[in-house]
């Protein structure tokens, strides 16, 4: 019988391999399957913690140069991740400028020529105002949660708090501007407290950093960005927030060229 047994064993053993690389197999990916899902899911939480469904604020920034500085003040309202507008309050040269994304469509007006610009993809990489921020940070015409794949890479802690490190690579539809992120969010919180952006060759442009951590509007989160970027001493964007209100309904309507001209 015991030989009987091993003549079958070693006829089939090539069966036995096949099902025990299956096996291996699946217990490797599975891991790998677990951590990428943990790492959107956590993306995701920081997004709807510090987005919301639909959030009104009140925002100064400043452009910090090594000889001189100057204060942007603006309001701005969201609705998820397809629709923002923000409106510049002052200084006078800038006051009335608006700007605008409605799903994949961005927009600027310009009352001091009354003119209504299309941002075109290929605008997204320049600078906003005059700032260390491109138009893709601050009007989002990419999504960090659906245009990326994650991967927790590490952990480490900022600001006296145990963060996830999350890498986020572009997926080969996608059409983003950077080649590669990397995202620090708190284990307590799902608070983003620094981010890294790196060029198509993997090179570091901007790094930014979250401070300033409070209860606004309602929720605790950020409120001091500052953009800096790389190999540039002595520069920086600091945006702070002033005010947020994450309670009020904003209508998909809200959002429309015609009330870009009219809205205060």
């Amino acid at each position: 019988m015991n030989q009987l047994i091993s003549y079958v064993l070693s006829k089939n053993s090539w069966i036995l391999n096949a099902f025990m690389l299956v096996i291996l197999l699946g217990a490797a990916l599975m891991p790998l399957t677990s951590q990428a899902q943990d790492a959107k899911e956590i993306v995701q939480k920081m997004e709807d913690n510090q987005r919301g469904d639909h959030v009104t604020q009140e925002l100064t920034m400043t452009i910090v140069r090594p000889s001189w500085k100057r204060s942007i003040y603006m309001k701005s309202w969201g609705r998820g991740t397809e629709y923002s507008m923000i409106y510049i309050t002052a200084p006078a040269k800038e006051k009335g400028q608006v700007f605008m994304k409605r799903k994949k469509e961005m927009w600027n007006w310009v009352p001091s020529i009354d003119r209504m610009i299309k941002l075109p993809p290929s605008m997204m990489m320049q600078s906003w105002m005059g700032s260390d921020f491109t138009n893709d940070d601050l009007i989002r015409e990419s999504s960090i949660v659906l245009d990326y794949d994650h991967s927790i890479v590490g952990e480490e802690t900022l600001q006296d708090r145990l963060c996830y490190k999350i890498q986020l690579i572009p997926k080969p539809e996608a059409a983003v501007v950077w080649g590669k992120l990397i995202l620090w969010i708190s284990k307590e919180g799902d608070l983003l407290l620094k981010q890294e952006f790196y060029d198509e060759d993997e090179y570091l442009v901007n790094t930014q950093i979250m401070s300033d951590i409070k209860s606004i509007g309602g929720r605790t989160i950020p409120c001091k960005l500052e953009m800096i970027p790389a190999d540039e001493d002595g520069k920086k964007t600091v945006m702070q927030i002033e005010a947020s209100d994450f309670n009020t309904d904003i209508k998909e309507s809200f959002f429309a060229q015609q009330n870009m001209k009219r809205i205060r």
